[in-house]
């Protein structure tokens, strides 16, 4: 590990000016970005730790919900306007990682956690764009089973790990941000990148900015969602294919559906094109997998990950069809 200092903020003014030195990283939890520098993967000069500043969870006056970006994942996932409210987020939560893991993890470090393909890691033997840029991406020619078919680009076929964001994602969630020039809101499909020619950026942060809360809007409908996850095996595992889901029903038509995946994308991707053929039309099967084959119609499976196409239309059907039923 490189060496580095280390400083304790006290509120996000106090971590902005701690922050202000070039080479600085914010430390949350530490579960993804400790596991980084171990692996000189990063190496920041300086850790602004910022897991002590104020962490709530407030209900707007609004009825949405204003999650401060030090509160531990595990504390949103049990909290009650959570469960009630929007289940498909605290079900993505309770789907990621260990009960240890998610104890320590904070929402503002989940957001900002990096990919775990296997070749951004492999240090010593790896071309990555994402931690070298300019090297190249084994991946596309290499074992590419969990990389992305959507969104992708000649420099990064690598997939976002949050199980989180997606659920984020399709709730519409905001971002707010502070920085030296004040503060901004920014909305959560906004927040990641697509990798383009320049994977080694994940988000749209400025450098130094930081998150200090997430922001749900009111959605009643969200009262009726779930979450999904496909996976190797039943806990510890990054998605192959996830779904987050949001369905509310006038009779037997779908009035409003939001979806989100997971596992098939750079960033979590929100599926517009599938919730625009839904709205207002049957909830059957065929109509769920038509809106998904228009979905994935611009996918480009890589050698070893085609079999995402029809796992993720599968989940879709199965997850909607799950809502519909609870509806009914």
């Amino acid at each position: 590990m490189t060496p580095f200092t280390y400083a304790r903020a006290a509120d996000p003014d106090d971590a902005l000016r701690l922050a202000a030195r070039d080479g600085t990283a914010y430390l949350g939890g530490g579960t993804n970005l400790v596991d980084l520098m171990r692996e000189t993967i990063a190496q920041p000069a300086r850790l602004v730790d910022v897991s002590g500043l104020p962490g709530a969870i407030e209900e707007t006056d609004e009825g949405g919900l204003l999650i401060g970006a030090a509160v531990r994942n595990s504390a949103l996932a049990e909290h009650r306007l959570v469960r009630t409210r929007y289940p498909v987020l605290g079900r993505a939560l309770l789907a990621g990682a260990s009960a240890q893991i998610r104890n320590m993890a904070t929402v503002g470090g989940n957001l900002l956690q990096r990919t775990r393909c296997a070749y951004f890691y492999d240090s010593d033997g790896s071309r990555c764009n994402k931690r070298a840029p300019g090297s190249g991406c084994d991946a596309v020619a290499g074992f590419n089973r969990n990389h992305a078919i959507l969104g992708a680009s000649p420099a990064c076929v690598a997939t976002h790990p949050s199980d989180m964001c997606v659920a984020l994602a399709a709730l519409d969630a905001t971002v707010q941000l502070q920085s030296a020039q004040g503060a901004r809101t920014l909305p959560f499909a906004e927040l990641h990148r697509l990798p383009g020619e320049h994977p080694e950026r994940d988000t749209m942060l400025a450098p130094g900015e930081l998150i200090t809360a997430i922001a749900l809007p009111p959605l009643p409908a969200a009262a009726r969602s779930t979450y999904r996850k496909v996976r190797d095996r039943a806990s510890y595992a990054f998605a192959l294919v996830s779904v987050a889901a949001v369905i509310e029903l006038d009779g037997d038509r779908i009035a409003d559906v939001r979806i989100a995946f997971g596992g098939v994308a750079h960033k979590p991707w929100r599926a517009a094109r599938a919730e625009a053929l839904l709205r207002g039309g049957p909830a059957t099967p065929a109509a769920i997998r038509a809106a998904a084959a228009a979905e994935f119609a611009d996918a480009a499976p890589l050698r070893d990950n085609g079999f995402k196409v029809e796992l993720a239309t599968r989940t879709l059907v199965a997850t909607l069809g799950d809502l519909v039923g609870a509806t009914a």
